[in-house]
């Protein structure tokens, strides 16, 4: 169902419907808060399962694009992953593939902002559910299963049961924090290479099949989702500049 900017109950406007835009300070408010969340300590590394099961995602998305075979996701506790695919250990599919990872999320925020700006939250709700779907039925860890089922459960019921302006807060609170979200990992990513930690982490692995320094890769990574978030927030934030 559809509201007016009065919030009087109109008629359906179908998945593909376009729902009226919310408030202007809505898209201040849900930024500032998901903020908040990624620079947060024991939240953000609750929320983080989200941003590992788009990483993983992302990979596996890739990974099938780019011909190999993809036997599975596995995702644990710490807010770690990791995604399995067949084929060539070298070549292009494989740099892809190793690439698909890290800009992830802030790739899929910046998609979520775009149907926010065309105010199709409807289906911004339904491409949300079928990556889910894909995610889940390559999960192969007990936890991994539990953690999508969560996630999928939270979204059905925003998505069944909330009103218009609750999705309206929920969906723009998820892309702010789906392109915040895709900053920090990759800050974390160059503090644990820097101690010797992740020594086999996508950007090593990148840095072994192409030559190029690892450094130079996650300065790439950098670069991708601070541009996502710079497109992505000029969009959401535009209603509001414009006000």
């Amino acid at each position: 169902m559809q509201l007016t900017d009065t919030g009087d109950l109109v008629s359906p406007t179908g998945i593909f419907g376009a729902q009226p835009n919310p408030a202007v300070w809505v898209p201040l408010v849900t930024g500032g808060l998901a903020l908040l969340l990624v620079l947060s300590g024991a939240p953000w590394r609750l929320a983080r399962n989200l941003v590992t099961i788009v990483h993983e995602g992302g990979h596996a998305l890739i990974a099938v694009l780019a011909g190999r075979r993809l036997e599975g996701i596995k995702l644990h506790s710490d807010t770690s992953g990791v995604t399995v695919s067949r084929g060539r250990p070298t070549g292009p599919g494989m740099v892809l593939t190793s690439l698909g990872g890290y800009p992830a999320p802030a790739v899929l925020g910046l998609g979520f902002a775009a149907l926010l700006v065309a105010d199709r939250i409807t289906v911004l709700l339904a491409v949300a559910a079928v990556l889910l779907l894909g995610v889940l039925v390559m999960v192969r860890n007990a936890y991994g299963v539990l953690s999508v089922v969560l996630t999928a459960a939270g979204l059905a019921a925003v998505a069944l049961v909330a009103s218009p302006q609750v999705q309206a807060w929920f969906v723009y609170f998820i892309t702010w924090f789906l392109l915040f979200g895709g900053i920090r990992p990759v800050f974390e990513l160059q503090h644990k290479r820097r101690r010797g930690l992740a020594r086999d982490s996508d950007a090593d692995q990148l840095a072994r099949l192409t030559g190029v320094p690892a450094a130079l890769w996650v300065l790439m990574l950098a670069v991708i989702a601070l541009g996502c978030l710079f497109v992505g927030g000029a969009w959401l934030l535009e209603p509001a500049l414009q006000s």
